[in-house]
């Protein structure tokens, strides 16, 4: 009787020896041994599919341009080709099996891509998986590499297609913020330093400098991908590029720009190439920048919406979750606070790439499994958390226009504006006056006679409170502030 298809296994062989392997999977004895070698992390470099792809990229250049120069016949860098083109196309990722974190710089990896191409390969020739004979990952599908340059190069690859996606969330979350900008472009409040009140503002002005901010990260990022676009192709194990054709370095780079649609070069030294990690290191450390700053936004808006009522209470959050299993109605700013964590993990990821960085060692770096892992779940997330913040929260912010406006209205920091007209002394003589009555600014600047009412009204207006209107000091400053008398009633 016919073994169950899911129990049939093929048999490979190694310099180690001879492994059993599924008989359906289009891994081989390499990934096999990976499998069995690294159950750490339980999670497969299939999850990050830009690097799945790039891995495919890089095969198929390769192909070409070894079958350009010579080394490889028509027929197997058709196969070759077609085969990637199936992995760059999507298909076939759930056989890229091997944990994201490994030993062996990544060799793992380079050989579970090498196995997969092949056996797909052998099946649009009409052959069974293995038959390695006909078709083998290494002297055909791997010809004229090394992990050491296959595997930095797609990292590279891989990591500037994830970056695209990164920077269209990123520019939408801006424009979410450019949005409520102009929806409360008109909404007074109380500005603060120190957790202090301050001088006043709009809270159009508040979130236009998130917008701002999120900007200026959209540029940083933008200037560091040009950091991945140097490869090391045809530099083989070290950088010396043995067992490597002379022209095998151009062609393949001429064919990788060619389906990767990036602007790569090739490193003028490449045996620094092979064992330097820096460009990861300073992309790794322009994420961390963004992620921070999008943390300290999510902080401001956690202040700006607690309470509702025994906190600052200027803006509502959408409300996504009941707060509370014990506190009815209670609702939290969730979408920040998970911003915030992903903000926290992408430091910390910085933090390991860095490390990791450090620990490279003459000619190779065997560490960059958990680089190439930390940025590409730090691109991950942060591109989700983008997501969230803006449908989820940014996208549904109100203002508490009147609360906004009674906290103005009875705040002290307008005084400020009056200063250019009445002097720093009565300015601060009248804040203090106000602060201990509770009484208002501009009742106590007319009854001093210092301005007249239609002079305060004008100086203390939304427009000029805000810096959105020119103050001209036609009024000379009253030099009489020893004729305000400061109010210490309790």
């Amino acid at each position: 009787m016919a073994q169950d298809a899911m129990s049939r296994t093929r048999t490979e062989t190694d310099s180690l020896g001879s492994l059993e392997i599924p008989a359906d999977a289009y891994w081989g004895i390499h990934t096999e041994r990976a499998l069995e070698n690294f159950p750490i992390a339980k999670r497969p470099i299939s999850v990050y599919s830009d690097f799945v792809r790039a891995l495919a990229m890089v095969k198929q250049a390769s192909a070409r341009a070894n079958n350009e120069i010579g080394v490889l016949s028509d027929a197997k860098a058709d196969l070759i080709d077609r085969a990637a083109q199936l992995v760059i196309e999507g298909k076939y990722h759930d056989q890229f099996v091997v944990g994201v974190i490994q030993g062996g710089a990544g060799t793992s990896t380079n050989m579970n891509a090498n196995e997969v191409i092949t056996n797909i390969a052998l099946e649009l020739a009409g052959r069974e998986k293995g038959d390695y004979a006909f078709l083998a990952p290494i002297d055909d599908t791997n010809r004229s590499q090394s992990t050491n340059d296959v595997y930095p190069t797609a990292i590279k690859i891989g990591l500037s297609l994830l970056l695209q996606s990164l920077l269209e969330e990123l520019d939408l979350l801006r424009s979410s913020f450019l949005a409520k900008a102009v929806e409360f472009h008109d909404v007074l409040k109380v500005g603060r330093t120190q957790l202090q009140d301050a001088v006043p503002m709009t809270l159009g002005q508040e979130f236009h400098g998130f917008a701002t901010t999120l900007g200026e990260d959209f540029k940083r990022l933008t200037e560091n991908a040009s950091l991945l676009t140097e490869i090391n192709m045809g530099a083989t194990a070290i950088g010396t590029g043995i067992t490597t054709h002379p022209g095998y370095a151009p062609a393949v780079l001429h064919h990788l720009r060619e389906i990767s649609g990036i602007d790569l070069s090739t490193a003028t030294d490449l045996v620094e190439a092979t064992s330097d990690t820096g460009a990861f290191m300073s992309f790794s450390s322009s994420l961390k920048r963004s992620a921070i700053k999008l943390s300290k936004i999510c902080n401001d808006l956690r202040l700006l919406s607690s309470g509702p009522q025994a906190g600052l209470g200027e803006i509502n959050l959408p409300a996504r979750a009941a707060g509370s299993s014990i506190m009815p109605g209670k609702v939290n700013p969730i979408i920040p606070e998970v911003v915030n964590q992903v903000a926290f993990s992408v430091a910390g990821a910085d933090l390991t790439v860095t490390m990791a960085a450090e620990g490279g060692q003459l000619q190779l770096n065997a560490f960059e499994p958990v680089i190439a892992h930390s940025i590409f779940q730090s691109i991950t997330w942060m591109r989700q958390a983008m997501w969230t913040l803006r449908v989820n929260c940014v996208d549904g912010i109100t203002a508490n226009r009147a609360r906004l406006g009674a906290m103005v209205g009875s705040s002290v920091g307008v005084v400020t504006a009056l200063t250019p007209f009445i002097g720093y002394a009565a300015s601060a003589a009248l804040a203090k006056t106000a602060l201990l009555t509770g009484r208002n600014v501009a009742d106590l600047v007319v009854e001093a006679g210092l301005m007249t009412r239609d002079d305060v009204t004008k100086q203390l207006s939304p427009a000029r409170l805000s810096g959105l209107e020119t103050v001209t000091a036609a009024i000379p400053v009253v030099q009489a502030a020893e004729n305000v008398v400061v109010d210490d009633r309790a």
